[in-house]
C-alpha cells in the first residue's frame, strides 16, 4: 500500500501538486472555525458567527463551478492565482473591519468564499497529464481523498494553535497567506502552466448537461447530508454523556475510518467499470450509518463511528473516476467543482436538519438524518443506474488518446491534457 502511494509521489510534479493543492485549500478547510473564533473574539454572538460562516459556505458553493468553468476556458494560472489573492483580501477586509459594521463583514466573507480558487478540481484535471497510466490516476484519486481527510483534521488544529499563540485575526491572516503560497506553488508548476482543457461545445449548462453527472451529483448531495448531520449528532451525543470531548473522539474515529478505507481502496487494482462499483460502495456506506442509531456507550459508539467512515474515502475516490467519465469535453474542472459544491451544500443541509431532529427526537433522531441521507444517496444511484452506465464521450476519452501518445508532460498537446477515461 505504502509502496503504491510512494511510487505516485515519486513521479515528477506529483508530490508538489498534491502538497500545493492541500496547502492552498487550507483557508477553505478552516474558514468555518476561524470565522467563528474571530467573531467571538470581537464580541460577536454565536448567531452572527454562524451566519458569517454560512454566508461564506454559500458563496463558496456558488463560486466553485463558476471559477471551474473559467479555468476550463482560460487555463489554471490566469484564474487560480488571482482568485486566491481576492479570497485572501476578503479575509483581510474582515480582519480590518471587524464586526462593528455587519454589512462590511458579510461582504468580506462573500468575497472570500466566492473567490476561493478551485484547486481541488484543478488537481484532478492535472493527474492524467502527470501520471499518464490509468491505474495510477485512479490510485491518485484515492490518495487525493485520503489527503482530504488529513487536511480537514490538521487544518482546524492549526487554527487553534495559531489562535493560542497570537489571535483569531492573526490566524485568519496567516492561514490565508499560506493558502496563497500553496496556490502559487501549483500554478507556476509546468503541468499547470501547459494544461489546457479539451475544446468544448458552447452550452450554457456546461458540465450539467451530462445526465450521468447530474445523477452522481444527486447522490452525493445526500452523502453530504449524512456527513453534515453527524457533526451535530456527535455534539448532542457528547452532551448526553456529559463529556464534550466525546465529540472530538467520534469525529477522529470517523476520519480514521475514512483514512483506512481510502488507503485500502487505493492499494488495490480494480477491474471493470466504476459505476457498478460505486453503487456497491455507497450501499456499504449507507449500511455503515445505520448502527449509529443505537447510540451505545462511548467505546462502542467510537467503534461504530470508525466503521461508518470506512467507505467515505473510497466512495469519493470512485466518484472522481465517474465524474471524469461523464464530464462533457472541455468541462472537467467545472464538473469536479460541481461535485465539491453539491457535497458542501448537502453537508450544510444535513447540519441544518440535524438540529431540529435533536430537539424533536433526541440524539438518535439526529443520527437518523445520517441514515436517511445514506439510504437516499443509494436510492438515487439505483434509480439512475441506466444513465450512469453510458459514459459521456468527453474529457476522459480525449485524454486517453493523448496520454498514450505522450510520455512526459512537456509533450502533451494543448487542449488534450485533462480528464481520463477509466
Amino acid at each position: 500500500m505504502a509502496a503504491g502511494y510512494g511510487e505516485l509521489l515519486r513521479t515528477r510534479h506529483a508530490a508538489r501538486l498534491l502538497a500545493g493543492t492541500l496547502v492552498g485549500r487550507l483557508p477553505n478547510a478552516t474558514a468555518p472555525i476561524a470565522i467563528m473564533l474571530f467573531t467571538r473574539a470581537e464580541g460577536g454572538s454565536y448567531t452572527l458567527g454562524g451566519a458569517l460562516a454560512a454566508v461564506y459556505g454559500v458563496s463558496n458553493a456558488v463560486g466553485q463551478p463558476l471559477l471551474g468553468r473559467a479555468v476550463d476556458l482560460k487555463g489554471q494560472p490566469r484564474v487560480q492565482l488571482p482568485a486566491a489573492f481576492l479570497s485572501a483580501l476578503g479575509m483581510l477586509l474582515l480582519c480590518l473591519s471587524g464586526i462593528g459594521h455587519p454589512v462590511l463583514a458579510y461582504l468580506a466573507v462573500v468575497v472570500a468564499g466566492l473567490f476561493t480558487p478551485p484547486l481541488e478540481g484543478g488537481l484532478r484535471a492535472l493527474w492524467p497529464s502527470v501520471l499518464g497510466d490509468g491505474d495510477k490516476v485512479h490510485r491518485a484519486y484515492a490518495m487525493d481523498a485520503v489527503a482530504q481527510e488529513v487536511m480537514f483534521t490538521v487544518g482546524p488544529l492549526l487554527v487553534t494553535v495559531l489562535v493560542s499563540l497570537w489571535s483569531p485575526a492573526a490566524a485568519l491572516l496567516v492561514i490565508n497567506g499560506i493558502g496563497v503560497l500553496g496556490a502559487l506553488s501549483v500554478v507556476v508548476s509546468e503541468p499547470s502552466r501547459v494544461w489546457r482543457s479539451a475544446p468544448r461545445e458552447a452550452h450554457w449548462l456546461g458540465a450539467l448537461r451530462s445526465p450521468g453527472l447530474l445523477a452522481l451529483l444527486g447522490s452525493f448531495f445526500f452523502v453530504g447530508v449524512a456527513l453534515g448531520s453527524i457533526t451535530v449528532a456527535g455534539v448532542a451525543y457528547g452532551d448526553d454523556h456529559g463529556k464534550p470531548w466525546v465529540y472530538g473522539v467520534l469525529m477522529a474515529a470517523l476520519g480514521l475510518g475514512a483514512l483506512v478505507g481510502g488507503l485500502g481502496y487505493g492499494a488495490r487494482r480494480w477491474a471493470g467499470a466504476p459505476e457498478p462499483r460505486l453503487l456497491v460502495i455507497v450501499a456499504l456506506l449507507a449500511v455503515g450509518y445505520l448502527p449509529l442509531l443505537l447510540t451505545p456507550g462511548v467505546v462502542a459508539m467510537t467503534v461504530l463511528a470508525g466503521v461508518a467512515g470506512v467507505f467515505l474515502a473510497p466512495a469519493l475516490a470512485c466518484a472522481f473516476i465517474v465524474v471524469d467519465r461523464h464530464a462533457p469535453r472541455g468541462t472537467v474542472t467545472e464538473a469536479f467543482s460541481w461535485l465539491v459544491t453539491t457535497f458542501g451544500v448537502g453537508s450544510a443541509v444535513g447540519t441544518g436538519a440535524a438540529g431540529p431532529a435533536v430537539e424533536l427526537g433526541g440524539t438518535a433522531a439526529s443520527f437518523g438524518v445520517a441514515a436517511v441521507g445514506g439510504v437516499l444517496a443509494l436510492l438515487v444511484l439505483v434509480a439512475t443506474r441506466r444513465v450512469l452506465t453510458v459514459p459521456q464521450v468527453g474529457e476522459g476519452a480525449v485524454n486517453m488518446a493523448a496520454a498514450s501518445e505522450n510520455d512526459r508532460i512537456g509533450e502533451v498537446e494543448p487542449g488534450f491534457s485533462s480528464g481520463h477515461q477509466a
